[in-house]
């Protein structure tokens, strides 16, 4: 006891306002203020034992200084970690022990106050996320501190893989600062590789093509891959079934490579230019599914090292076939080898930290995420110079294929009239004539109904134009007055629309109109309904075989789930509401389409005067909700 007496005595005056290392005993105060990080008081011993008891009375001569290299092995770590806290001020303190590696599988961490335990707790991916004492992507425990209170602190670390221990101890209110900025960080960034997924998955499915199926896997694997080394996943995805935390590593590197190869062979376009690539490509994703399958029957620790040597060669690989493509003079290889070589880049850092041939004072995952990120953004990039070079390609098509057609009517022409001379002697000619004339009208009637059909839409927002609707809306109006059912008309407006052209912009406006779009024909689920642009920022929208309270339903549902969207724009936050009017009826013969129109902007208007954001059907008596 008296020798412990004047070790804290002396550490007690040692820096009044900063922890320091004194005999592995860290030195705070009310004052200590910021993050501290412990790693150069972590002292370590390997694991013999899991009883505490035995650990705790285990001579000094047996403990270490804990190494940097030690930890960055990727391998199968048995160990224990000890460090100290002192309060040497005169107030208590309350702190946070924050152990920033998600992917530990088991951390069993115990509390000593004086020699008496104050907890024991067991944290672990291996264990279900509602186990953990606080809720958090890392392993955090909250601990309050008395003066001149020693505290000391075992942590037994049982795991496989790459076993970082990055601990530090914060105040709480830092931590909760830290914890926010971490979170909208991690946000920002699964949010925009889910949106250019999305996206990409919306194109893919409304052109069939077959590079924006493979992005948008290629997209969705990398997402889901860094949501798991965030801990993002297990925390919101999979809580309860901690075994995936073992198997998504293995098996989302693999599936990344696959699609990557895939669009790679698509992108640049390497049936064409060039079979060998091609072939190497097709190896490369025979290699790839291999791994898939093998993954999950592979220990931990070897499924990742081939893993991230796989991952580098592919890297390789794929920035290899890019530079000989723009060589060649490729348009697109040029700016798909600007983005491959981040993510080459920071896969060869992130690979070379986490096989312990580099040391750089920062988390081994950072270069590939980061480089990961700018090479996602320069694909969408690559992605939409090859769609529009798609797009105006069969622009070229259609004006060929008219060009034709005239050339072929004026021929037809020249025909006839040579055909009153020469009968006998140009009939055959004139049925080879015809027969191109027929194959060139073909082609033009098909031309003429993709224009018909791109005129019957609103270019902002992708739905139908006003045009569509008028026409629609006489048909089902006959329909109505013959089958007797009723007919549902929507007027929506989005309210305080000027507002947002005037503080955000017209781009702002447009993007707005854009999604509220997207968000009404979602929430339409049935074919027969038809959602389109009325003009400026009104919207209408036809229900048949709706009547008043089915329509009211739908209305109320539209204008809830705009009201929900959350649109950024320059990092301002952008609300919008909707106010819609309902003419609801069995059509008449008094009752024509004007008529109905006037109802449900009558509808319309009486919500707004009413406070927006509201839904109100059109009745002859005062207005009703």
């Amino acid at each position: 006891m008296t020798h412990r007496f004047f070790l804290l005595l002396a550490v007690f005056f040692f820096t009044p306002f900063k922890a320091v290392q004194a005999n592995s005993v860290i030195c705070i105060d009310q004052q200590t203020t910021g993050p501290i990080s412990l790693s150069t008081w972590l002292n370590y011993t390997i694991k013999t034992t899991s009883n505490i008891g035995h650990i705790k009375n285990q001579p000094e001569q047996s403990w270490r200084a804990l190494p940097a290299h030690m930890i960055k092995h990727i391998d199968s770590q048995k160990i224990w970690i000890k460090f100290n806290l002192y309060n040497k001020g005169k107030d208590n303190i309350h702190r946070i022990l924050s152990l920033d590696n998600p992917h530990l599988d088991k951390v069993n961490l115990y509390h000593f106050n004086q020699n008496h335990l104050v907890a024991g707790l067991t944290m672990g991916d291996k264990f279900p996320f509602t186990q953990r004492p606080i809720i958090n992507n890392n392993f955090v425990y909250s601990f309050n501190m008395k003066p001149n209170e020693l505290h000391q602190f075992f942590l037994e670390i049982d795991t496989k893989g790459q076993a970082s221990i990055p601990l530090t101890l914060w105040p709480i209110d830092d931590f909760t600062e830290y914890s926010d900025h971490l979170s909208l960080l991690h946000g920002f960034q699964l949010g925009a590789l889910a949106s250019i997924g999305l996206f990409s998955l919306f194109i893919a499915i409304t052109s069939g093509s077959f590079s924006y199926s493979y992005y948008a896997g290629y997209v969705f694997s990398i997402t889901l891959f860094v949501a798991t080394l965030y801990g993002i996943a297990f925390r919101f995805i999979w809580p309860q079934w901690p075994i995936l935390q073992q198997f998504m590593v293995p098996i989302l590197l693999p599936l990344s490579m696959i699609f990557g190869l895939l669009f790679t062979e698509k992108i640049l376009q390497l049936k064409h230019q060039s079979p060998c690539m091609l072939k190497l490509c097709r190896y490369g994703i025979t290699y790839a599914v291999i791994l898939l399958l093998l993954g999950p029957f592979l220990s931990y620790e070897l499924a990742i090292v081939i893993n991230i040597i796989s991952l580098l060669a592919n890297s390789s690989l794929l920035m290899f076939m890019a530079i000989i493509q723009g060589i060649k003079g490729h348009k697109l290889a040029k700016l798909y080898t600007l983005g491959w070589s981040t993510v080459l880049i920071g896969s060869v850092i992130s690979g070379l930290m986490y096989l312990d041939l580099l040391d750089l004072p920062f988390q081994p995952q950072l270069p590939f995420m980061l480089g990961l990120s700018f090479e996602i953004i320069f694909m969408a990039a690559v992605l939409a110079i090859r769609y529009n070079d798609e797009r105006q390609e069969k622009l070229n098509i259609q004006q060929k294929a008219l060009a034709q057609a005239e050339l072929i009517q004026q021929t037809k022409e020249q025909a006839l009239l040579a055909e009153a001379k020469h009968n006998e002697k140009l009939e055959l000619m004139v049925q080879e004539r015809t027969l191109e004339l027929e194959i060139a009208l073909r082609e033009l009637n098909k031309a003429n109904a993709k224009l018909k059909e791109q005129t019957t839409v609103d270019s902002l927002t992708g739905v139908k134009n006003r045009n569509a609707f008028d026409k629609r809306l006489l048909a089902e109006i006959k329909m109505s007055r013959r089958q007797q059912s009723f007919l549902s008309i929507l007027m929506l407006d989005i309210d305080h629309f000027k507002s947002i052209n005037d503080s955000f912009g017209h781009l702002a406006g447009d993007h707005a109109l854009r999604l509220i779009a997207n968000a009404l024909t979602i929430n339409l689920k049935r074919p027969m309904d038809l959602v389109s642009r009325f003009g400026g920022e009104e919207f209408a929208i036809i229900l048949p075989n709706t009547d008043k309270e089915g329509a009211i339903t739908v209305a109320e549902q539209l204008r809830q789930s705009v009201s929900q969207l959350n649109i950024l724009w320059d990092n301002r936050l952008i609300k919008l509401t909707i106010s819609i009017g309902i003419s609801s009826q069995i059509i008449g013969k008094d009752i024509d389409r004007s008529a109905l129109l006037d109802q449900a902007d009558k509808a319309l208007y009486h919500a707004k005067n009413e406070g927006r954001n509201q839904v109100q059907l059109y009745c002859e008596a005062p207005m009703l909700n």
